[in-house]
């Protein structure tokens, strides 16, 4: 089979520093941690909204 994922030849071949000019840098890459920050914590209101929400929970 040729298509083996344990083949060490090309994980050997890709450079490191390939990875590293994809990654956002200065102002870009701050603004990006700010989204992905702003996101997480979107999600997580969500997440505790909906827990607060579920009225099945309470007894009134």
């Amino acid at each position: 089979m040729s298509d083996d994922l344990d083949s060490s030849d090309e994980i050997d071949s890709v450079d490191e520093s390939d990875y590293d000019k994809d990654l956002a840098k200065g102002t870009k890459a701050e603004r990006n941690s700010k989204v992905r920050r702003r996101i997480d914590d979107l999600l997580e209101r969500k997440r505790l909204k909906e827990l607060l929400d579920d009225s099945d929970d309470w007894e009134l």
